[in-house]
């Protein structure tokens, strides 16, 4: 094929080039493109200024066309070219709205991607159908837009989403303030990167709304001594399950999940693999705890794989909805208000803080990372900041003259603390 080509110069007047059998040209601000087949010929802009970016187009343009319409670069063009460009390009080759990538499509490919994450281990279920139940609601709201195709889900439309979502997440009876969404945001991202490294779609048009699981308004959320002695006086019937929050601070999934072959009553601790992060945590168990578990297991005189915590209203295992609940109304009969499970972990976490365990303990305790442990917890505690408040009124330090560096040297004195003022418990 006989090809001739002009490129621009900045000592030129040259206002086009030719590249193949398409000619680039400049009209007004905004580069152009003709397509010369015989007889035939299609113009149309290119909706670019830059003169590298429209050489760019039109190379794609062009491999596209000698492709044919099963190019896997049409649905890249329709995202790049005008509305108008891309439709006289693609009707003379015969691209189909079939032949490009639908939502459909992408959904029953994720779900499958999802299915063999789970069957090699990499993804537990109870995630999984979290994935999917994001991808249904994503599913309903393209439905109410009458949206197909994955070229037409844009920036705009996913941030439309996001406000319907929110809309629909408050019309539920536990909403939590909608905190899902920063979920939903998260699944939906790795959705259209899944669809991105296939080909379907240019861009993500997703926006991220933080990380999951973060709290940067409240941070970690223990209840006070005063709400713990209300909640013991008010446990009832789900004092087991308040007993092993309390004392555990297990993850409500986990502790809905968890068998009594996990209890050992013999070392006097708990051994769990977590659902979330898939560590190992072995949990000493409390006196009180241990007591409770003991008397629960005489009276259900239960099978190995029985699960620990039962529904007192109807004998069945306890699911993670129905232990949110009880929680909950069990806070209000203490008039402890949003007492929900995940409060548990937080005062577990604080509690040991307060009682002097240091960030690596709690990560063991927790099944967490030390990281998690200093972001999330310490700088919310209370009891940790009067701690360095008495130290740091108490009576010693380096305008006492007993600390202080030696003249001359980088290096610091310490007084003995037999010789020390005071001395910090």
């Amino acid at each position: 094929m006989c090809t001739r080509n002009a490129y621009f110069g900045s000592n030129t007047n040259a206002n086009y080039l030719w590249d193949s059998t398409l000619a680039i040209r400049k009209r007004g601000k905004v580069f152009h493109v003709d397509f010369f087949s015989g007889a035939t010929r299609i113009r149309g802009g290119l909706g670019t200024r830059n003169k590298d970016a429209a050489h760019r187009l039109s190379h794609r343009l062009e491999t596209a066309l000698s492709e044919g319409a099963d190019s896997r670069l049409w649905p890249e063009l329709k995202a790049a070219l005008p509305s108008s460009t891309f439709s006289r390009f693609a009707d003379f080759i015969g691209v189909k709205e079939g032949k490009l990538p639908t939502w459909e499509r992408l959904r029953e490919a994720f779900e499958a991607y999802l299915a063999q994450r789970v069957g090699i281990g990499k993804l537990r279920d109870s995630t999984a159908a979290r994935y999917k139940m994001t991808v249904r609601e994503f599913g309903a709201f393209l439905q109410e837009r009458k949206i197909t195709l994955l070229r037409d889900i844009t920036k705009p439309l996913t941030e439309s989403f996001k406000a319907w979502r929110i809309e629909r997440i408050n019309q539920r009876k536990f909403a939590r303030g909608a905190t899902g969404l920063i979920l939903d945001a998260a699944i939906l991202h790795r959705l259209f990167s899944f669809a991105a490294e296939n080909e379907w779609v240019l861009k993500n048009p997703v926006r991220m709304e933080g990380r999951p699981g973060e709290n940067p308004r409240h941070g970690a959320e223990p209840f006070t001594s005063e709400e713990l002695s209300r909640l013991r006086g008010h446990a009832g019937k789900d004092m087991l399950a308040f007993l092993l929050l309390r004392w555990t601070g297990l993850r409500g999934g986990d502790a809905v999940a968890l068998s009594w072959q996990e209890v050992h009553f013999d070392r006097k601790e708990i051994e769990r693999v977590t659902q979330k992060r898939r560590k190992k945590v072995i949990l000493p168990l409390h006196g009180e705890l241990l007591f409770a578990l003991e008397a629960e297991r005489e009276r259900q005189n239960p099978q190995a794989t029985d699960r620990v915590l039962m529904n007192p209203a109807t004998g069945t295992p306890l699911t993670r909805p129905r232990l949110y609940e009880r929680m909950l109304a069990f806070g209000r009969r203490a008039d402890v208000p949003n007492a929900h499970p995940h409060r548990f972990r937080d005062t577990l976490a604080v509690d040991m803080l307060a009682r002097g365990a240091n960030p690596y303990d709690v990560a063991k305790m927790l099944g967490d990372t030390i990281e998690t442990v200093e972001k999330h917890y310490t700088p919310f505690v209370r009891e940790l900041r009067e701690r360095v408040r008495t130290i740091l009124e108490s009576e010693g330090g380096l305008e006492s003259g007993n600390v202080g560096p030696e003249r001359g040297s980088d290096r610091f004195t310490v007084t003995p603390v037999s010789q020390s003022k005071a001395t910090v418990q």
